[in-house]
């Protein structure tokens, strides 16, 4: 098989048949996804996408085409995919609306360096630029929230542009690309072979270790006296989970969490000290404050993990482990950066270390974790009295899947709650909405990872208000008879905004109340049976028949309708100025 390097252009294409076959363009797309892989795709049909549907009715053995309600459902659903499987998520939709509405999942997925390759319809070559129905520019559009966008205007570019739209996809630090296929290309006919691409000129997935950087890192590692690791879903993506643990074991060096982060150490891990950030565990944030170097692993230094960057970690030395140079100084100066994947540059350094032992330091965090004990997890998972609470709805579904269950969110005190009390035993368990903080997430996500995780069960919590921005997606359920256990944590509020309202805008709740409908009531009309609980005692039986269930159930808990998520960072205050809700 000969290999071209795609230095420009449609170069970089693999020949792979010594005698190319003749068909459509839209045949050649659903052939070049087969070769990549790809066995599920999200979509919805329109005008200009009706060519490739079309192929698509031959393809139902190979291709399973998963039909949503709404294009959003398709980019989420996709991005559950790709966050479990560690695979490439499809979606597949028409021109003007039917893309258009791809914009919000798009820019979820490139904050959140998630691999999806959003495919369009588009109008024929001939009518672009014209205002022609249903057309819209998708590369102006689509252009700054993706790592590529292509528009294919011929069918002998197909196979090229969906081998380097995988490749760039998946490479270095993951991201979406979007591909606009006009009607003509995808009718026409071609000569087809299918392509590979393993490097496009000026394009570096992985920059190359620098020894010298990784030589510094250790050194700074071995003299610490409180080392503090950060770590992010970069150790995920690079699928550096053993690296990680191995390093953090021979230094003996506590390492704490970003929301998306999460999984890549089990709950148990005795290095484990908890999830940094806003609603993060207290002793992470305070300590991030105490360290003397701090070891940031594929992480960017997010606003809600820093708080006010003026005071944040300035007694610390800053070794930063990141694939993308980006982010190498970019919001926290970094003392010593260190480019590449963390598969490789975790190990560079681990090789150099002194076995080490941090035994007082690590006591230290043992102090506040006793404090938060007292002064906020206990009071939210284990309630002797009122209304039933967030905390203790998530803490007894972990318990009832064994820690084993993967964790979907939406967006809010639900999400926060939910990162907060469910545990994990393995990794690329939390599917949530990270950077942009999506609500409608949830429900479209946790139908894509189901499909990427099949044999895993799969646990959506969600609130009132964001299971009403895609609700709709329980058509999908029914369609396609998915298995997922959607919890609804329901207080007839927009919790989070209602949270914020109470404590920085004098109990002023602008427009945060909800009236809603039977959500149960619903759900069946959908063929998805459910309960509506308002009773501490009916928690555990609820949570039994729900996962006894075969097929999706909605378990509809009744919270407090004033529920808080404590601990809390005030957004821009120091990370050490924390609200635990006893004050």
């Amino acid at each position: 098989m000969e290999i071209i390097n795609d230095n420009q252009g449609m170069a970089g294409q693999a020949r792979h048949d010594k005698y190319p076959r003749s068909m459509t363009g839209a045949q050649a797309l659903l052939e070049s996804l087969l070769h990549e892989g790809v066995d599920t795709i999200f979509g919805y049909p329109g005008g200009q996408a009706i060519p490739i549907y079309d192929t698509l009715y031959d393809y139902k053995d190979r291709l399973n085409h998963v039909l949503v309600r709404h294009e959003q459902g398709a980019v989420h659903a996709a991005q559950g995919y790709a966050r479990v499987s560690g695979k490439v998520g499809v979606v597949l939709v028409t021109s003007g609306p039917g893309v258009a509405n791809t914009i919000t999942g798009i820019a979820d997925a490139m904050i959140d360096s998630t691999p999806i390759v959003v495919i369009a319809g588009q109008v024929p070559s001939l009518l672009l630029g014209t205002d022609a129905f249903q057309e819209v520019d998708v590369i102006g559009v689509t252009q700054p929230i993706t790592k590529w966008t292509y528009q294919v205007r011929n069918a002998g570019e197909i196979a090229w542009a969906v081998a380097r739209a995988f490749y760039i996809a998946s490479t270095g630090r993951p991201g979406p690309v979007v591909l606009d296929i006009a009607k003509n290309a995808q009718v026409g006919e071609i000569e087809y072979q299918p392509a590979t691409i393993n490097h496009i000129r000026s394009y570096i997935p992985v920059p190359d270790m620098n020894l010298g950087k990784i030589a510094e890192a250790a050194h700074l590692i071995d003299a610490s006296q409180k080392p503090l690791a950060l770590v992010g879903q970069g150790v995920i993506l690079g699928k550096a989970e053993k690296e990680l643990l191995n390093f953090l074991r021979k230094a003996d060096i506590p390492a704490a969490s970003t929301v998306l982060g999460l999984s890549a150490l089990p709950s148990d891990e005795p290095l484990n000290v908890g999830m940094l950030g806003m609603h993060g565990n207290i002793a992470p944030n305070l300590k991030t404050n105490e360290c003397d170097v701090l070891i940031a692993i594929g992480m960017r230094f997010d606003d809600r993990v820093t708080g006010d960057l003026a005071t944040y970690a300035k007694q610390a030395k800053i070794i930063h482990l990141d694939i993308d140079a980006a982010e190498i100084n970019k919001n926290v100066k970094a003392d010593v950066p260190v480019l590449g994947n963390a598969k490789e540059t975790l190990v560079a350094i681990t090789q150099l270390l002194r076995e080490n032992k941090h035994t007082a330091w690590r006591e230290e965090f043992k102090s506040h974790w006793n404090r938060e004990i007292q002064t906020v997890i206990n009071k939210e998972i284990h309630p002797t009295e009122g209304s039933l609470k967030m905390g203790e709805v998530v803490n007894k579904v972990s318990e009832a899947t064994k820690h084993q269950a993967i964790l979907v969110t939406d967006v809010g005190q639900n999400q926060m709650a939910g990162v907060r009390y469910f545990k994990y035993t393995q990794t690329r368990s939390v599917v949530t909405s990270g950077g942009l903080g999506t609500m409608g997430f949830g429900l479209p996500a946790a139908i894509g990872a189901k499909f990427g995780a099949p044999d895993r069960t799969v646990c959506l919590f969600v609130g009132d208000g964001g299971l009403q921005m895609t609700i709709q997606e329980l058509g999908t359920i029914m369609q396609s008879n998915i298995d997922i256990k959607i919890i609804l944590l329901n207080n007839e509020y927009l919790g989070m905004v209602r949270q914020w309202q109470e404590l920085f805008f004098k109990e002023r709740y602008s427009e945060t109340g909800m009236k809603n409908p039977d959500f149960v009531r619903i759900a069946e009309a959908y063929g998805i049976p459910g309960r509506a609980i308002t009773k501490r005692e009916e928690l555990d039986g609820a949570i039994q028949e729900m996962l006894a269930t075969k097929g999706a159930y909605l378990l509809e808990a009744k919270v407090a309708q004033k529920g808080m998520v404590y601990p809390m960072v005030p957004a821009g205050a120091c990370i050490t100025n924390i609200i635990t809700g006893d004050e």
